[in-house]
């Protein structure tokens, strides 16, 4: 029965020629749904139970920056401790189920997609997945710490003590490598254009500085500050991916180019 139950759980729809009545592709997106959400509550648990652990890892950056004050984060709230364990769950819940989110976004998209584009799925969700972590990590290695200690003596240099609670240390660090996680997927949508023959290499080139003001406007929505210096440290590592795609897009175009030209 458990293996019938796996099965039928990951297994994807079968590529249809006809068109499904509309009933039934939302059929389909209500399952969708409901994968998804037994995955993420799954995940969750999984977060929630190693909740110290995940404690633990969070606060490491902070020791960097003052160890007394990593050992003496402030709770103020009677359920602080369950319902800060609530978020943390939820967010690494994200990270943790976020290649099966993939998986079921993917089986209620790739009937809709014709088999050109059906073969940039995987490897863009791959990718995806990839740059995803490398942004989560470049924040907590890199970006995270330099911002904690600057915002810690920034407050020191105008006569205060700054007391951190636990709840606004944990929701600003973990809001922030989401952020940044989900920023680092620019590649990945950009190239999907190119593939789809969306955008070209000349478009990407020609929108320059719009892209860069999208940039800088899409980094200040998603941080968690309204700081300068933390918006350009999410914008800048975006605008050199972005500049990246530039290049792999010239790529690709020559390279379809020659793969459609006639051979000599």
């Amino acid at each position: 029965m458990s293996r019938n139950w796996k099965k039928s759980f990951f297994h994807f729809r079968e590529i249809e020629d006809n068109p499904k009545p509309f009933l039934d592709h939302i059929d389909d997106f209500r399952t969708m749904i409901i994968r998804m959400a037994i995955a993420l509550a799954a995940t969750m648990m999984l977060g929630f139970l190693g909740r110290k652990w995940l404690f633990a890892i969070i606060q490491r950056p902070l020791y960097a920056v003052d160890p007394e004050r990593a050992n003496n984060l402030q709770s103020l709230g009677v359920v602080d401790s369950f319902s800060i364990s609530l978020e943390l769950a939820f967010y690494s819940g994200i990270v943790l189920a976020f290649p099966l989110l993939l998986v079921f976004l993917a089986q209620f998209v790739l009937p809709a997609l014709t088999s050109k584009e059906r073969r940039f799925i995987w490897p863009a969700a791959a990718i995806g997945f990839g740059l995803f972590l490398s942004g989560v990590a470049f924040a907590y290695f890199i970006v995270l710490p330099t911002a904690l200690e600057f915002f810690y003596k920034d407050a020191e240099s105008l006569g205060w003590v700054p007391t951190w609670t636990v709840r606004e240390y944990f929701s600003f660090t973990t809001q922030f490598v989401i952020a940044f996680g989900l920023a680092f997927e620019l590649p990945v949508v950009v190239l999907l254009l190119v593939k789809l023959d969306v955008l070209t290499a000349q478009d990407l080139k020609r929108i320059r500085p719009q892209a860069a003001v999208a940039i800088l406007i899409f980094a200040a929505v998603l941080t968690p500050t309204t700081d300068m210096i933390t918006m350009l440290l999410m914008g800048g590592p975006m605008y050199v991916l972005y500049e990246i795609c530039i290049w792999i897009a010239v790529f690709t175009d020559r390279k379809t180019a020659t793969e459609i030209s006639p051979s000599e």
